[in-house]
């Protein structure tokens, strides 16, 4: 019984992309599409206990709006191209 090398190396790299590289870029996609938050100013009178008030979230930048949509759109597309893949039997 021998290892076929080449196919078992082909089995790894699939399983990687598959399963690292698609959630990778789904958390790509959601990291672009989030914006950054910055504390609101404290007010002067603020106690030590209190809360420094309200965060603001700035708004994604049209780029990373533009990169997110197209990490989304990888990622639906390999979906639907693995459907396809299984419903037209999986060879």
């Amino acid at each position: 019984m021998s290892i076929d090398w080449t196919a078992l190396g082909q089995v790894v790299v699939a399983g990687l992309i598959v399963g690292a590289g698609i959630p990778a870029l789904f958390a790509l996609g959601l990291r672009l599409v989030a914006g950054t938050s910055q504390d609101a100013a404290r007010p002067a009178d603020a106690g030590p206990g209190e809360p420094k008030g309200p965060v603001v979230i700035a708004r994604p930048s049209p780029l990373r709006i533009i990169g997110a949509l197209l990490c989304f759109g990888t990622v639906v597309g390999a979906v639907a191209a693995g459907i396809v893949f299984l419903a037209a039997g999986g060879h």
